[in-house]
């Protein structure tokens, strides 16, 4: 009995030592990955700038997305939708109309233009004047100017509010410019469906890249590993200095784009500033946040580290000993 509790205090022991020095032999296998690459500094300086270009256009094109839809919401998207009263309507009746309208959930503002107003700025605008002195009554209607609330000034949300508006028994006819909007609204969702196409193109080209990088690394070594082979060790044993070198490729071609995408925005500010202050806008172009600096970076580390397994997995297991 005391030699079978011997042996099971041994066993529990070496396995409790396996496990305290397994971070050990990650750590030093990732520090050895890393002078790999050292030790090779063009071929590496080249991978990481071309990872660091691939990646930056992607996240260029998010800023570019990012910064329209700022300035998309600083804009009034359905700036105002114009009823038409009827001839008819009194004044009386045209304030009770206005007050209903005010209830509006999705109504921010409604603003009244009379119809002896309208005439007069019809005069003055259209420079017929002393000719419309001559008329016998009052052609043009009074007039509601309605401004939709934001979460209403989409186009469609829009032209539902315009319908409902014109419901209305004094309105005569609505009408909402909606053109300009929609045209605004497509452009912007081919530029997000554009981004989408081009990151994944660029995202393929980085584990293409990285896979590249690491089979030719791998060949490079295959006498040695054939060697490790034939000494017993596994193919995850070998496969891991490989793998933390694609997570080095990753890393470093993450920082490389977050710093290259922060240069673009740096230098184009200043023109964008420039140019918003002759439309006196004081509109700021955002760069990368720290969170989505963070994003990037992991997203290459993700790509790079697919890149290595996709490679290590092939090539490793086709490497076998020699016998002779």
């Amino acid at each position: 009995m005391s030699n079978i509790h011997s042996s099971g205090l041994k066993a529990r022991s070496s396995l409790l030592a396996r496990l305290l020095t397994l971070p050990i032999r990650h750590f030093q296998q990732a520090v050895g990955s890393l002078g790999n690459l050292w030790r090779t500094p063009f071929t590496t300086a080249m991978t990481i700038f071309v990872l660091g270009i691939s990646l930056a256009l992607p996240a260029t094109l998010h800023l570019f997305v990012k910064n329209a839809e700022q300035v998309s919401e600083q804009w009034d998207s359905a700036s105002q939708i114009t009823l038409f009263l009827k001839l008819s309507t009194s004044e009386k009746s045209a304030q009770n109309l206005i007050k209903r309208i005010s209830l509006y959930n999705d109504v921010a503002e409604v603003r009244y233009i009379s119809a002896k107003q309208a005439l007069k700025e019809f005069k003055i605008l259209s420079g017929f004047g002393q000719s419309l002195e001559y008329l016998d009554k009052n052609p043009l209607p009074a007039t509601l100017l309605v401004t939709p609330t934001q979460r209403a000034s989409q186009a469609q949300a829009a032209n539902a509010l315009l319908a409902k508006l014109s419901k209305e028994r004094e309105v005569e006819q609505g009408k909402l410019d909606l053109e300009w909007l929609t045209r605004l609204e497509a452009m912007a969702r081919l530029l997000e469906d554009i981004v989408l196409g081009v990151a994944l193109l660029l995202c393929l080209s980085v584990v293409l890249i990285v896979g590249n990088t690491i089979r030719l690394a791998i060949l490079n070594e295959k006498d040695a590993i054939a060697i490790m082979k034939l000494v017993g060790a596994t193919d995850s044993f070998i496969q891991r200095p490989f793998l933390y070198s694609g997570i080095w490729y990753g890393i470093f071609g993450g920082i490389l784009s977050c710093i290259a995408v922060t240069l673009l925005a740096w230098y184009l500010g200043y023109a964008i500033s420039d140019l918003s202050e002759l439309y006196q806008s004081n509109f700021q172009l955002q760069g990368l946040s720290g969170s989505e600096a963070l994003m990037l970076i992991g997203f290459a580390i993700v790509l790079a580290l697919v890149g290595s397994y996709i490679s290590v997995s092939q090539h490793i297991k086709a490497i076998e000993p020699n016998a002779d």
